[in-house]
């Protein structure tokens, strides 16, 4: 073996310092572009549980000031679908002004209070449900489809489906309270309405009494209602911007509704969406409320196409599976105009995007 030369040890000793001080360099980079990358995640779950509780309060909001705006219409509706034996020879304003004159005003409104305790959460999970199920169809359809906006439809009766899967037993047990005539009352609130039902009736398939027919019609109700309020929303946007619209640039388009515009699409989505969906909302009603009366107890053991059969047979189909329909429009036009309307307004004040690529 040879000796190494001094020049030999400080040339090795330079070598393995470049090469420690290169692999610090290296070791530090790869910290920064780790460390940088957490907080890139960090923030984009942010920004999305932003975006989601701003939704969800939007939609929550917009939910309470619909159906509170139409309840006494809502009231008389249900009355008049479930053949109640006060009302069911009256037509709507009749029935509207027998209620005020039997019971009281504040009877306009029986059935309310849970249906604020509903309709928070099942509009909260609709809107936003929609608006993710929007995104993400967004990005897997293909961009050129052969009906423009059909995401829109599927985006909205998945939303629907959604929310109604969540909040059913609520709708039955508002139902129950809306159905009830002052001093014939068997339920005094929310909890002995749920309980009673329960204990009495068969469990959770109680509560979920008429769910079916409520899936089937919900698909095409807030399928066509997101699907024609989006595509009018596109048509003012695009052809009639000087008329239907303002500035707000940080939106897409750098347009947003007005009001007036935003109230005309939301009745006009509400008018095509109830047409289709009401003959299997009689139904669900039948159902839900068919233990109220003895003459309408045969419902309760049946299922959606028996009751449907049942319905047509006695009543045919202007009196029975579209009974109320007049009354429907008056409520179903104005409720989704305010529903829709409210939650543009929601979704502007909070901050998030509420136009459109055109």
């Amino acid at each position: 073996m040879g000796v190494l030369k001094s020049s030999d040890v400080v040339k090795t000793a330079e070598v393995a310092a470049a090469a420690g001080s290169a692999g610090s360099a290296t070791a530090a980079a790869t910290a920064t572009v780790t460390s940088s990358s957490g907080l890139s995640k960090s923030e984009t779950a942010r920004k999305n549980m932003d975006f989601i509780a701003k939704n969800l309060l939007a939609g929550g909001i917009a939910g309470m000031c619909s159906k509170t705006a139409v309840a006494p219409l809502d009231r008389i509706k249900i009355l008049l679908q479930a053949h109640s034996i006060h009302y069911k020879h009256l037509g709507v304003f009749s029935g509207l002004k027998h209620i005020v004159k039997k019971e009281s005003f504040l009877a306009l409104y029986k059935g309310n209070g849970a249906q604020m305790v509903r309709i928070f959460p099942y509009a909260a999970t609709q809107f936003t449900a929609f608006e993710i199920y929007k995104k993400y169809l967004g990005k897997i359809l293909p961009s050129k489809i052969p009906i423009k906006h059909a995401d829109k439809f599927v985006a909205g009766a998945g939303a629907g489906v959604t929310a109604v899967t969540l909040t059913y037993p609520l709708d039955t047990i508002r139902a129950r309270l809306a159905f009830q005539v002052t001093g014939e009352h068997r339920y005094n609130g929310i909890v002995h309405t749920a309980v009673t039902i329960f204990k009495t009736e068969g469990g959770f398939r109680a509560l979920y009494r008429g769910f079916v027919p409520t899936l089937m019609g919900m698909v095409p109700y807030a399928g066509f209602s997101f699907y024609c309020f989006e595509m009018l929303k596109f048509v003012c946007m695009k052809y009639a911007p000087g008329v239907t619209c303002d500035r707000l640039e940080r939106n897409t388009g750098g347009l947003v509704l007005s009001v007036p515009a935003k109230l005309l699409c939301g009745g006009f989505a509400g008018a095509v969406a109830q047409s289709f969906s009401y003959p299997l909302d009689v139904t669900r009603r039948r159902m839900q409320l068919a233990m109220m009366n003895p003459e309408t107890a045969k419902f309760g053991s049946m299922g959606m196409f028996r009751t449907l059969a049942i319905i047509y047979n006695e009543n045919g189909i202007i009196k029975g599976l579209y009974r109320g329909m007049s009354i429907n429009y008056l409520r179903a036009i104005p409720m989704v105009a305010v529903s829709f309307s409210t939650y543009e307004l929601m979704k502007q004040t909070l901050n998030l995007d509420t136009g459109m690529k055109i």
